[in-house]
């Protein structure tokens, strides 16, 4: 199954991170996709690159996740702020250093992307788990699931 967040999700995020901008523009997306997040990421790629062909949109997702993936993996600062915000989701303060966290990880690499699509990359991962975001290899045909037991992070 792909990953995807309900409309319960969406609902509940939208709640609790109502003064953030970029939350309410990549659920926004998210639910006019029914929370699929492949779609909703490809949306917001599309806004931000302009019109492009789907498979140059596909193409450029696999390379921001491949970047992201190598980035974040390896980065304690990230996921130390991950564990804190996995025990309080409703921290809006927490969710928001997440951003910048990834944001900052990006632009180092020269690879910068739109708050929006950070946002959506934080509730991708806090959806499927930090450990299955970095075992998950872009050889697959699949994406990784929702599965509960992946939200462990690295150094538990």
């Amino acid at each position: 199954m792909d990953a995807q967040l309900t409309s319960h999700e969406i609902n509940h995020y939208r709640e609790i991170l109502q003064g953030d901008d970029s939350a309410q523009k990549a659920l926004t997306t998210l639910e006019q996709y029914d929370g699929r997040f492949y779609d909703s990421f490809d949306e917001l790629l599309s806004q931000v690159s302009g019109p492009t062909k789907s498979y140059d949109l596909a193409r450029l997702r696999q390379a921001m996740l491949k970047q992201v993936r190598e980035q974040l993996c390896e980065n304690e600062h990230f996921g130390t702020r991950f564990q804190e915000y996995s025990h309080d989701l409703a921290s809006t303060a927490l969710f928001a250093q997440l951003i910048v966290c990834l944001e900052e990880l990006a632009a180092a690499q020269e690879f910068p992307f739109a708050p929006a699509i950070a946002a959506m990359v934080v509730f991708y991962l806090v959806k499927i788990g930090l450990n299955i975001f970095c075992e998950y290899t872009e050889t697959s045909v699949k994406p990784p699931t929702d599965d509960p037991l992946s939200r462990r992070i690295p150094h538990d």
